[in-house]
């Protein structure tokens, strides 16, 4: 008995380890096909955005500003939120280009959240560059926002949006958030110009990166 014991928990074991592998693997796959595709919309939603800067003259163009916050001071006598003009690429509507610098990484960035276009590229959650309140999530895969939570206080993020005009934010914090803790999400958004977040491994909880818009 204690033999056949055994024999079935090496063989459960077998299983779990063939399963952990093919899960293993099966991800990768995913996250290389991903890249693959958010590479190629890349190619062409650059070729639509007018007159779209190069990253490299993008990033010797950016200059600190002393004082990040003090434009939460002002009052705004906007009625209307602003919202980024979108562009139509095959189909499909894409709010703008996100460039990472200290990641080496340009993404294209989706118009609508939906699980079937976070397979393809970052999405806009939630509001608006022109609004000042731009929330975009997208998966923790490496060639999407798998190493988002090594940026650090400081490290420069642009987004150029469908007309071409370029807003660049400083990284302030990077703070978690739980999984489902949606309110937490939304509220702490409008207290950033930017939010950048994709969720664990383990699915329990959201990375979550602050930024505010530098003063040009």
């Amino acid at each position: 008995m204690k033999r056949i014991h055994a024999k079935c928990m090496i063989v459960l074991g077998t299983m779990l380890l063939a399963a952990a592998l093919f899960l293993v693997l099966y991800n990768l796959h995913t996250d290389q096909q991903s890249g693959a595709a958010s590479v190629e919309i890349l190619r062409e939603l650059k070729g639509e955005i007018p007159e779209y800067v190069p990253t490299e003259t993008l990033a010797e163009s950016i200059t600190p500003t002393e004082d990040l916050y003090a434009q939460y001071e002002e009052e705004t006598t906007e009625t209307q939120e602003p919202t980024d003009p979108p562009i139509e690429l095959n189909g499909s509507l894409y709010a703008g280009v996100l460039t990472i610098p200290a990641l080496n990484t340009e993404l294209p960035v989706m118009q609508e959240w939906s699980y079937a276009n976070l397979r393809l590229a970052p999405c806009r959650y939630a509001g608006s560059a022109a609004a000042g309140n731009l929330v975009i999530a997208a998966h923790n895969f490496s060639s999407h926002f798998g190493n988002i939570q090594s940026l650090n206080t400081g490290d420069t993020i642009l987004f150029t949006d469908g007309t071409g005009n370029t807003h660049s934010y400083e990284v302030i914090q990077t703070e978690m958030i739980g999984g489902s803790d949606v309110q937490a999400m939304h509220d702490g958004a409008e207290e950033w110009d930017l939010t950048l977040f994709t969720c664990t491994l383990s699915g329990r909880s959201r990375v979550t990166v602050r930024a505010v818009e530098a003063v040009q």
